[in-house]
């Protein structure tokens, strides 16, 4: 069995992949709540943002997270295909799980619906990421620390919900954004910890493409999109506040009929 290093560079990707997923889920709960104060096509776009800032905050911390991952007695590379398929079901099936909830009219069983449904596809998303591996040797899993990951991405996904419904304040979406980096980073590092490999040397090349050659500049790119929709879901105006300046013009324009 070789010797697997899950933080070759230290604490910098652990705590840089917690730092992606909190952002990702800072991101998505701000959309939510965006989403279920709005109504027809503002509600689906924002139901939209926020599948594609979970999904990616996640896709992203899983590989960061990956950059620090090393086996001893061989290279790792990634099949590029199934990297890419990774992030698309992150972002497809979180989607499913985050309109369950923007749409339910029956709040406990969405919740439940959505929870399930964004978990499993985290979890999907870790292992088919886990299946791009390609290395000098065999990957095999212990199927109990499996499942306990599993649990932990539904458990950690419905939580994230249920606080999409419930909290509306920034501070507490950002307390909630936390343990939600947190209860993902758990999850990868839990099903981390499933993974044994055993390691047949050989000098044959690797097919694929290494972490620094298609990983890093992916991530980078990513975590460059959250930062800036992030940016863009801070200036841009709540329904409260767009409802508060309405009302200030037309105080504005009857005061000025007014002195006229």
């Amino acid at each position: 069995m070789g010797h697997l290093d899950h933080a070759a560079y230290g604490w910098l990707t652990p705590v840089l992949s917690y730092v992606m997923a909190s952002i990702g889920a800072a991101l998505g709960l701000r959309c939510t709540v965006r989403a279920l104060a709005a109504t027809g096509a503002s509600r689906r776009n924002w139901l939209l943002t926020a599948a594609s800032a979970i999904g990616t905050g996640i896709w992203t911390m899983h590989f960061v997270a990956m950059l620090g991952f090393e086996v001893n007695g061989t290279e790792i590379h990634y099949n590029v295909p199934l990297t890419i398929l990774s992030l698309l079901v992150a972002v497809l099936v979180v989607g499913a799980g985050v309109f369950a909830v923007g749409y339910g009219k029956a709040r406990g069983r969405s919740l439940v619906l959505g929870g399930l449904t964004t978990g499993l596809g985290v979890a999907s998303m870790h292992y088919l990421g886990m299946a791009a591996l390609r290395l000098h040797g065999e990957v095999s899993y212990d199927p109990l620390t499996v499942a306990l990951s599993v649990v932990i991405a539904v458990i950690a996904a419905t939580a994230a919900l249920w606080a999409a419904l419930n909290i509306k304040s920034p501070v507490a979406v950002a307390v909630a954004s936390l343990v939600m980096g947190a209860a993902v980073s758990s999850m990868h590092y839990t099903g981390m910890t499933a993974v044994a490999v055993g390691v047949t040397p050989s000098d044959a090349a690797l097919p694929g493409a290494t972490a620094m050659q298609f990983i890093f500049p992916l991530a980078v790119g990513l975590g460059s999109y959250l930062f800036i929709t992030a940016a863009f879901v801070a200036l841009s105006p709540t329904a409260d506040e767009r409802a508060a300046s309405a009302s200030a013009a037309r105080h504005l324009g009857e005061h000025t009929v007014t002195a006229h």
